[in-house]
């Protein structure tokens, strides 16, 4: 079988290889010393201080205004540690990855070079409530530091459905709808995040609202096709799987298929390591409404080509909680 996209030609330079991102392990660590070249991106509360601080500071600075809390997570992209902010009590999240470990480099508006990962995070963070924000990074000689927004009481997806067994489909409906409106916002800012899954959702247990988080794995989108994989796995496209190529808006909504699978069934829709044939049945619950049946075999479409754009999932009659005939 032809290898290449049935509608572009592939380019293979379009990209350069970026590494397996590893899912979270709990852990433990400390961050090393704090010192080096720091930076600020202006975003909303916790709102970020828009001055760069004087890189001879950085240690004394990170020092005076966070006192660093539980780990949060560990994985392949170094840890994440829960933390205070002095000044106001606020809450929020430090981001330790190892300088070895970044692989690719951008430049943010100012001209300062940067991990991609900042770089992305910079672009979305303008304030939309469905995106963590990037409130400050620091530049140290072993580690780059991210200090992030961290709601108060907060669960990731995957949790919060665990605790639950699934989720009802009013529930899932509007949670959804959030992660949507975050991809969508991060698509009009053209970064492509690559990782969509229930443990890159937070959850705020206080109001409800969902955040997309975590862009290690992202990148710039393109309309070329896309020929190395970042990412989980069990979360790709099949026409990775079977070609080694995909694009960036398609592969996108195939994740966002597993993941409403996963909200309303409470469960991944194909088995570890199942190679997924071109002509395979979906089997859903009978308990799911036809609405909510149609979104995900739409999104799980094997054809790149047949799935919706995140506008016309936006206006699917089960996004609106309209019956179809």
């Amino acid at each position: 079988m032809n290898s290449n996209p049935p509608h572009a030609k592939v380019s293979r330079t379009t990209e350069p290889p970026l590494s397996r991102c590893r899912e979270r392990t709990p852990g433990d660590g400390r961050p090393g010393a704090l010192e080096g070249r720091s930076g600020a991106v202006a975003g909303p509360g916790p709102s970020a201080d828009s001055r760069v601080p004087p890189a001879g500071k950085a240690q004394q600075g990170l020092k005076e205004q966070y006192r660093l809390g539980s780990l949060l997570g560990r994985g392949g992209f170094g840890s994440v540690f829960a933390a205070t902010r002095l000044s106001d009590g606020a809450p929020v999240a430090i981001k330790r990855v190892p300088r070895e470990r970044v692989r690719h480099w951008g430049e943010l508006p100012d001209g300062t070079s940067a991990p991609l990962e900042i770089v992305l995070l910079a672009k979305v963070s303008t304030g939309f409530p469905g995106v963590v924000q990037l409130l400050e990074w620091l530049e140290l000689p072993n580690d780059v530091l991210m200090v992030l927004e961290r709601p108060e009481r907060c669960q990731d997806l995957q949790r919060f459905i665990r605790a639950r067994g699934f989720l009802p489909e009013e529930v899932a409906r509007e949670l959804f709808r959030q992660v949507l409106e975050a991809v969508r916002h991060c698509t009009n800012c053209g970064v492509l995040h690559r990782d969509i899954k229930p443990e890159n959702i937070l959850v705020d247990l206080a109001t409800g609202q969902a955040k997309l988080i975590d862009f290690g794995c992202g990148t710039y989108l393109q309309d070329t096709a896309y020929t190395h994989f970042a990412g989980t796995r069990s979360y790709s496209p099949p026409e990775w799987t079977h070609f080694g190529w995909y694009y960036g808006r398609p592969a996108t909504i195939w994740s966002l298929g597993i993941l409403l699978h996963q909200m309303v069934c409470g469960e991944h829709p194909f088995s570890r390591g199942q190679n997924i044939s071109w002509d395979h049945q979906l089997s859903l619950p009978q308990g799911l409404s036809q609405e909510c049946q149609d979104l995900i075999r739409r999104c799980l479409s094997m054809l790149d080509l047949d799935r919706p754009s995140l506008e016309e999932l936006l206006c699917h009659p089960w996004m609106q909680d309209i019956h179809l005939p």
